[in-house]
């Protein structure tokens, strides 16, 4: 029976999804750090649960072809970027590979697509959210040790763009100067939480967000003053009030300090506003890329009516709407669909409509209302499609939906639904969005049987 701080020398059989190696000693499963399949190590048991355990690498005896040796091991480390001691290519690999297995557990064989690489592996991240915490005395900002509330101090995060990264440094500086204080977990005081940067990375604006525990911040029109000369890269400045005791990092109210309450970026040729608790996809150059597929698969006409589910700030439904009768949205967040609304009118189109509400119940209201869509895009988020959107979708018998995912489970279980349904899988496209972590973005193309 394996132990605390056992040390054996192993030979790792896999990587899993979560981009840990993976051996089994004497039949018991074993999930180790920063290893890569075919390394001879020498481990460390971290932790011991009922039916795996955690351990360490204490020393390589032997390295895989594919593994990048110029990598810093806090991006492991703190989870910030766990496939980063893979190299590109064999991250695309184990990617595609994923998508794969992962439908086939759902009895889909249908080919994939050779996955699209990112136009940039790293410092492409539009947006940061980064803790701030008090450290050996001194206000720092970093990341937290994967499955901990331990800071790693860091100053270059890696994936963002580095505009970010040296506006969260010169950010950090200003705090220390005025010192105003970090947020601590356990009395539940100090000022700052968190900083939050949005990019817009076609318009060059930057919008810093203040995540704060109180409501009255000190020295607040010195703080304005400071990052007003330090930072002229920094377009706007807002104020987020968060009192709880909580993991969620932004809360419900904003305060625009100076500047505008919206970023603008532009997706293709369309502009958007993004109010600062908005999604927006963080790779901007790849979000080209993923948008044009889905319109390729949308096969669009000027007669179609098309359905924008699970909408969000509507940059997929716009995006396609110069080429459709109409477009209509839904999005159970308030301010997205606000957004939404804005961002059509900003792009000047009348054909496009976006009402609030969760997807299934909204759909059920347009079926009894009689409404007719011939197109069905959806955008959901990692928990997938609820059951009951698939089965009303499908009453309303569009001819295309096009399926863009970010999570290969639920989009295995929910195309096994649509298969049952009477929709075909025509095409499944694996896109890169987020180099050197685990997650992966994909594009699929359903068509109604003709049997059906």
């Amino acid at each position: 029976m394996l132990k605390k701080n056992d040390k054996l020398t192993v030979t790792i059989s896999a990587l899993t999804y979560a981009g840990l190696g993976f051996v089994k000693i004497n039949e018991f499963p074993v999930f180790i750090y920063n290893s890569l399949p075919g390394e001879e190590v020498e481990i460390q048991i971290l932790k011991v649960l009922k039916k795996y355990a955690f351990a360490r690498v204490v020393k390589f005896l032997s390295y895989s072809p594919d593994r990048n040796q110029e990598i810093d091991y806090h991006s492991i480390q703190s989870g910030l970027a766990p496939l980063s001691h893979l190299k590109y290519q064999a991250q695309l690999s184990f990617k595609e590979n994923q998508i794969k297995e992962t439908l086939h557990k759902f009895g889909i064989d249908n080919p994939v697509e050779s996955i699209i690489p990112s136009p940039k592996e790293t410092h492409y991240r539009n947006k940061s959210q980064v803790p701030v915490r008090l450290v050996k005395g001194q206000l720092s900002v970093g990341f937290f040790r994967a499955h901990s509330h331990h800071l790693v101090p860091t100053e270059d995060f890696l994936l963002q763009e580095s505009v970010i990264d040296q506006n969260i440094i010169k950010v950090r500086d200003i705090l220390r100067k005025l010192e105003i204080s970090s947020y601590d977990e356990d009395t539940q005081r100090g000022v700052v939480r968190n900083i939050m940067l949005r990019f817009g990375k076609f318009t060059g604006e930057l919008m810093l967000i203040l995540v704060v525990n109180q409501k009255d911040v000190p020295r607040l029109k010195k703080l304005k003053h400071e990052l007003q000369s330090s930072c002229p890269e920094i377009t706007s400045f807002i104020l987020n009030y968060n009192f709880k005791n909580t993991n969620v990092i932004l809360g419900p109210t904003n305060k625009v300090i100076y500047g505008s309450p919206y970023l603008t970026d532009k997706i293709l040729t369309n502009t958007f506003k993004i109010s600062p608790l908005s999604f927006y996809q963080v790779n901007p150059l790849q979000t080209e890329n993923l948008y044009r597929i889905a319109a390729e698969y949308g096969n669009l006409k000027s007669t179609d009516t098309v359905m924008d589910a699970y909408s969000g700030i509507g940059t997929v439904g716009i995006s396609l709407a110069d080429r459709v009768k109409q477009v209509i949205g839904v999005e159970s967040v308030q301010q997205a669909v606000e957004d939404a609304l804005n961002n059509a009118q900003l792009n000047h189109y009348d054909n496009v409509k976006y009402v609030c509400g969760k997807a299934e119940e909204v759909i059920d209201q347009w079926i009894s209302e009689g409404l007719k869509v011939n197109k069905i895009f959806v955008d959901p988020p990692r928990k997938g499609l609820a059951k009951n959107f698939i089965e009303q979708s499908v009453k309303m018998q569009p001819e295309i939906i096009v399926y863009v995912s970010c999570n290969p489970a639920t989009l295995g279980r929910d195309l096994a639904i649509y298969k049952e349904l009477g929709y075909a899988i025509k095409k499944i496209q694996p896109v890169d969005l987020f180099p050197q972590t685990t997650h992966v973005e994909s594009v699929t193309m359903l068509e109604k049987n003709r049997t059906f």
